[in-house]
């Protein structure tokens, strides 16, 4: 078969590895903590290339996860809850555990055990089934439901995820979903050419949260080198047939990567860290602070489910 799937444990860590034999892309998950992505990685006359961000080894997911959130799966909630508080239905809520800034940030699963419930391999594909069944053990989210995440390696590149949350409760239930991950495709990111296919962004207040208002901002609608311009923007995806929401590329080595959402990503985060190592590109259905201002939150009914459904393609160009 020209794809295959492999359990292997590398620096402490249990990953499961998908594997296209063909072109020698590997992809490498890490179950046991938030089924998040650990690898994307190509083949280069230099030496293999890594382009996600990621943790050395256990010892340094275990104390800089909570700081970074790097790969993480951003649910029930992306990013911030200002004041990690929220209404909903009539009753208030609020998470116990606070950001330094007192926001609840990134979700609640991001470090949380999935199981592996199916895996398939074959000449087009690599696949693999993970979920977590969230009890609602949180006093902030008392919401009981079940999240499937499936990776799907495919042919020239393509890396598809998609999540599929399924309300276990009673009731109805506020949800939204997300992706954190930083990339890194050789050098600083200063040196890599961004083009974003938007040509607005939310307005955020001091706090980092949305005000409800959009603004114009094209700079990088037709690419653009990212030099030392500072970006944590929630970018607005114009969803044009066949174009990428978002590509990264280095024009050194060549190597790129684009984003693909379907329209249950609306919404689209860039950040560059202070020291321009990685940038993270993040595929949100909701914008920031979702639960008290929101913006793009659906409200699940009792035994329904919600797809969401994001593309990754890595290749030199």
């Amino acid at each position: 078969m020209s794809f295959t799937i492999s359990k292997i444990k590398e620096q402490d860590l249990n990953l499961l590895q998908l594997t296209d034999d063909t072109s020698g892309i590997h992809v490498k998950i890490l179950p046991g903590w938030g089924a998040l992505l650990h690898e994307f990685s190509i083949p280069l006359k230099e030496g293999r290339l890594q382009a996600v961000s990621s943790y050395r080894d256990l010892s340094d997911l275990r104390q800089n996860h909570p700081l970074f959130f790097r790969s993480a799966k951003l649910s029930p909630f992306p990013c911030r809850i200002a004041g990690a508080r929220y209404k909903f239905e009539e009753k208030w809520y609020e998470f116990k555990n606070k950001f330094k800034d007192g926001s609840a940030i990134h979700g609640l699963l991001s470090d949380k055990p999935f199981t592996i419930v199916k895996e398939n391999a074959d000449d087009h594909q690599a696949s693999v089934l993970l979920e977590y069944g969230y009890n609602g053990e949180e006093q902030g989210y008392p919401f009981p439901y079940l999240l499937t995440v499936r990776y799907t390696l495919k042919e020239k590149g393509l890396l598809a995820l998609e999540s599929v949350v399924t309300n276990r409760s009673p009731g109805r239930i506020p949800i939204a979903d997300g992706w954190h991950p930083y990339f890194s495709i050789g050098g600083k990111v200063d040196d890599c050419e961004l083009t974003i296919d938007a040509r607005e962004i939310l307005v955020f207040d001091e706090n980092m949260v949305p005000t409800g208002e959009r603004t114009a901002f094209d700079r990088f609608s037709s690419g653009a080198r990212l030099g030392t311009y500072a970006l944590d923007h929630c970018f607005l995806p114009e969803f044009h047939p066949g174009r990428a929401a978002c590509t990264l590329l280095n024009p050194v080595n060549r190597v790129a990567i684009s984003f693909f959402p379907d329209k249950t990503y609306p919404y689209l985060q860039i950040y560059t860290p202070d020291d321009r190592n990685s940038i993270a590109i993040e595929n949100l259905s909701a914008a920031p602070n979702s639960l008290n201002n929101g913006i793009g939150l659906i409200i699940l009914e009792p035994g329904h489910s919600q797809t969401f459904t994001t593309q990754y393609k890595l290749g030199l160009q």
